[in-house]
């Protein structure tokens, strides 16, 4: 991989721009770490939002638990099994005496007795409102998430962070919820970003009876979702260096309390789908009617469970090539005369004429190379590989210092650069104004929305996705047309030369 390539990777949201610029706007989150570690301890004003405790309220005022006894819960059960399955499968594609846990194996598992230890505790490392959600179901205002970071306790040099995070997704309100609207939900959370203490006090204001987190209670649990970097892979003489990052959904079941398997939001069974002539036919002709392309171009398509995975392994770095992990790669054929795509790029164009034709105005998708880029996009998998800090868009503080480290990052470039359409459709609740959900493609946000963010990487600045001039007319694709570089900046080449007309945003010429 190349030496710049690299870079981008391992600094992520840490790359400084070459020019001055506006601060992009605070995010709708709480990421001050004294206040978490007291949002997470709890106190005699409130119980607080420990793990332990937003699964079991009756523990309200116990101590903090560890994971012996958090995995030992019935409601846990079978997502310790599900990871279990996972594990294997992904063993399964390496010989037996390449892959296991420590330094010792080329390929590197996670130690899974880690999930049971009780050196190991899940500790509060984030708040995220996510109220860009509610297209999904308005009556909820979208949605709230508690980020928990897995934390050795017993180390030598101290609490030590592991790669692995639990998010624990609660509606923002549930139907008993009349004595509260969404616009006075969207007031609370807008109103965060402009609270001027941290620490505990903080943490007081937001659990106060007009807080931000006062409606945020165990009984409006929905999901929990995991991502854990499962495998390392070290770079030798066989093998670059890459991480895979395995991610799951478990949905809680009201009836029994548990949290089951679930598919992925719009993470495609590619291979599911490619083995079945039926199934690949019912794909292509649901997304590619109209409404739905329509949808997908917006980001806001919700694809049907019968073409999802209950699994996704992403990989970093993926570079700009176009690789296996990816869920779109192999649904579009390079060849008109290919029988084993789902997709042509001749079905795309008529996709595209047909939306024209009954008037729908297409943001995004102007091509097949922009719907390709798409399906990868509104994927789980697809969007982890896509800016993150390695295959995590939000790791979390560090809350296990008394005065945490200044230079800690809790979000990748993706989660800033598109906080300016939150908060634009937080603004639009607030006032009660019908909310604009669509967003732009991950590499890049929306530019009428993010006008603050001119010069930086999460625009157009050093680091930032773009076009690469071609040498015609025809390899300038319509879909990123507008994905040019900031003044004295030029879009170069990344990963393998002539691998991809995307590249990145760096000082010089190519």
């Amino acid at each position: 991989m190349p030496i710049r390539l690299a870079l981008i990777v391992l600094l992520g949201s840490l790359v400084l721009p070459c020019f001055a610029r506006a601060e992009p706007p605070k995010p709708l989150a709480i990421t001050d770490p004294v206040a978490l570690r007291q949002l997470d301890a709890g106190d005699a004003a409130h119980p607080g939002f420990g793990i332990g405790r937003m699964l079991d309220p009756a523990a309200a005022g116990a101590a903090p638990i560890a994971n012996d006894a958090l995995f030992a819960r019935p409601a846990m059960a079978g997502m310790r099994t599900a990871l279990d399955t996972e594990f294997a499968r992904f063993v399964a594609g390496y010989r037996a005496d390449e892959v296991g846990v420590g330094p010792g194996h080329a390929v590197q598992l996670f130690d899974r007795a880690a999930l049971d230890s009780g050196a190991m505790r899940f500790v509060l490392s984030g708040i995220v409102s996510r109220m860009d959600r509610a297209f999904i179901a308005p009556e909820t205002c979208g949605e709230v998430r508690l980020l928990y970071r897995l934390m050795r306790l017993d180390s030598a040099a101290g609490p030590a962070r592991l790669p692995m995070t639990l998010n624990l997704v609660l509606n923002g309100r549930s139907a008993a919820d009349t004595a509260i609207d969404c616009a006075e939900i969207a007031r609370r959370w807008l109103a965060v970003v402009d609270l001027p203490n941290g620490g505990a006090d903080l943490a007081a204001r937001l659990t106060a009876p007009d807080g931000a987190l006062a409606l945020v209670t165990p009984d409006h649990i929905d999901r929990i979702e995991i991502n854990l970097q499962i495998a390392h892979t070290p770079k030798s003489e066989l093998r670059d260096f890459r991480t895979h990052y395995l991610q799951k959904v478990f949905r809680l079941d009201a009836q029994t309390g548990k949290f089951e398997q679930a598919p992925l939001e719009n993470q495609i069974d590619r291979d599911r789908i490619l083995a079945d002539d039926g199934l690949r036919r019912a794909f292509r002709e649901w997304l590619l009617d109209p409404r739905h392309f329509a949808e997908l171009d917006r980001g806001t398509l919700l694809i049907p469970r019968q073409f999802l995975a209950t699994a996704s392994v992403a990989a970093t770095p993926v570079g700009f090539v176009r690789s296996s992990l990816q869920p779109a790669f192999g649904l579009m054929a390079s060849d008109e005369a290919s029988t084993s795509a789902v997709f042509t790029a001749s079905d795309v164009v008529a996709a595209l004429q047909a939306a024209a034709a009954q008037g729908i105005a297409l943001q995004n998708i102007r091509s097949p190379a922009g719907f390709e880029r798409r399906l990868n996009d509104i994927s789980c998998g697809g969007c982890h590989q896509i800016r993150g800090i390695g295959g995590f868009h939000f790791p979390g503080v560090d809350t296990s210092r008394a005065h945490p480290n200044a230079a800690n990052v809790p979000a990748s470039p993706h989660f800033v650069g598109d906080q300016p359409r939150r908060r634009d459709i937080a603004m639009a609740m607030r006032a009660g104004r019908a909310p604009d959900f669509s967003r732009g493609f991950s590499d890049r946000p929306q530019e009428h929305r993010s006008a603050m963010l001119a010069g930086s990487e999460h625009l157009d600045g050093w680091g930032a996705t773009c076009l690469r001039p071609g040498a015609t007319a025809a390899d300038m694709d319509i879909s990123f047309a507008s994905w040019t570089c900031a003044k004295g900046l030029s879009c170069q080449p990344t990963g393998e030369a002539g691998s991809s007309r995307l590249g990145m945003c760096f000082v010089g010429t190519k």
